[in-house]
């Protein structure tokens, strides 16, 4: 999935709807009695990081969301009795989070007590006000503090229709963004030819962090993963690392605005042909992180290079599905004394990620809340690499023809964020960063030291 921001994504003029959940459902929701699952130590640390920005003033917008195109003229009736349906399908969407005398607590809606409210907000004929409209709005409606914190939307054109869906980041990660286009297309032309149906529930996610919880829960600071994440802290300087180019953050605002670049690194046969090469080591997430080493250390040369590679956490097949933000992080260290041949980089990532992968399965927020005083909680927010092979998804090889796009709210925050996203056509990057001009063209050299990477090591 191509990921971007919004003003990127082939934003077209049209007719803007909402689909929001209605008045009753979020009254209804305000009477809860607290749902004794507990939130996952990812989504109370995600709360409090975004309350704390607040109370130094900062907004974060920290939603995820996607984009894509059903053809022809649209049925508005049986888009919101499929969106009706896939958010009957995903608990989480019917669970929030409120604090309570300091303690982050769970309320959950009954399925029956869920329905959506559908609103015509008028014609947009211009494009980029749209888009403007468009990211205000789901920063607004998706705001962790507050809820529901997810939206639908459509615009609509006699020729097409372009839906919007946005979630704050702690319901859904880029699995889930996934799946969503193909569910919800087939639950739509299902509707459209009056097959209606019955709510279908995936496992659910909120299941998950009550059983996550009860096995982080049991660690202790003497816990292997504790001690990997102390060391690799201490290396750091006390906090998360951040991305080893020049940045241009200088003296300014410690929560500076950022801005998002994306675009296709290399072609279908070059990926193809360099992911070959890396098959033996591991496959792509062991190639890119090693051209990514590479790349850095030619822009910015440095001794180690620091990162925290994102992995999922949906061990079993029952969470395949299921909509949720299961996702762990695990640090990577990775010498820069530059190899001989790209084949000794490989060998040495490969190696670098078999040390810690088991990581990911301990939540980051519990081994930060066992270090206590070891760590900066202020440095909380960490340089991040992920890797995200989409094409096993079904429905993935229309994607392009139908305008899917993985989408981002552009905050704010000093660290930066890589996206490596592998697609039919090939290879999409997209890179989050503070917005400045030194930073634009650090990372900017890092997109094209990438590309000349992958080509360099297949020729």
């Amino acid at each position: 999935m191509r990921l971007t921001d919004i003003h990127q994504c082939e934003v077209r003029p049209g007719r803007l709807v909402e689909f929001t959940l209605s008045p009753a459902t979020v009254a209804a929701a305000r009477e809860l009695p607290d749902d004794a699952r507990p939130p996952a130590y990812i989504q109370e640390s995600h709360l409090r990081t975004v309350r704390s920005a607040r109370e130094e003033g900062s907004f974060l917008r920290t939603w995820l969301g996607v984009a894509f195109d059903l053809p022809g003229e649209v049925d508005l009736d049986a888009l919101e009795a499929a969106l009706q349906l896939w958010t009957l399908r995903h608990e989480t969407l019917r669970s929030g989070l409120r604090e309570v005398g300091g303690v982050v607590r769970r309320f959950t809606l009954d399925a029956d007590a869920v329905a959506l409210s559908r609103t015509v907000i008028g014609d947009f004929p211009d494009a980029e006000k749209l888009a403007g409209h468009l990211e205000a709005r789901f920063g607004q409606a998706t705001y962790a503090l507050g809820w529901p914190n997810f939206l639908y939307a459509a615009v609509v054109r006699d020729e097409s229709t372009s839906v919007y869906m946005v979630f704050d980041h702690s319901n859904v990660d880029g699995c889930s963004m996934l799946r969503i286009p193909g569910a919800v297309r087939a639950l739509y032309e299902s509707a459209a030819a009056g097959c209606g149906g019955e709510p279908v529930a995936d496992s659910s996610y909120v299941d998950f962090c009550e059983l996550e919880r009860g096995d982080a829960d049991r660690i202790d600071a003497g816990h292997e993963a504790v001690v990997r994440w102390r060391e690799f802290i201490r290396r750091c300087g006390g906090a998360m690392p951040n991305f080893p180019l020049e940045l241009g953050l200088g003296a300014g605002p410690r929560m500076p605005e950022q801005r998002v670049t994306s675009g296709m690194v290399v072609d279908a046969d070059t990926a193809e042909a360099f992911e070959a090469l890396c098959r033996p080591y591991g496959g792509g997430i062991v190639g890119y992180l090693a051209a990514t080493s590479l790349a850095v250390q030619e822009i910015n040369p440095t001794d180690v290079f620091r990162t925290v590679v994102l992995f999922h956490t949906r061990a079993k097949s029952r969470w395949s599905d299921s909509v949720g933000w299961y996702v762990g992080g695990v640090p990577v260290e990775i010498p820069c004394a530059r190899p001989s041949s790209f084949p000794d980089a490989l060998a040495t990532v490969r190696g670098a990620l078999r040390a810690n992968r088991f990581l990911a399965r301990i939540p980051l927020a519990r081994v930060m809340h066992l270090l206590g005083d070891e760590f900066d909680m202020a440095s909380s927010e960490h340089v991040s690499l992920s890797y995200l092979d989409g094409r096993d998804t079904p429905g993935s090889e229309g994607w392009e023809e139908q305008r899917v796009y993985g989408l981002g709210g552009v905050t704010c925050g000093d660290k930066v964020g890589v996206w490596i996203n592998r697609v039919h056509e090939g290879v999409w990057l997209a890179c989050r960063y503070p917005d400045t001009a030194v930073a634009d063209k650090s990372m900017r050299q890092y997109a094209e030291r990438m590309r000349d990477i992958l080509l360099t090591a297949i020729s």
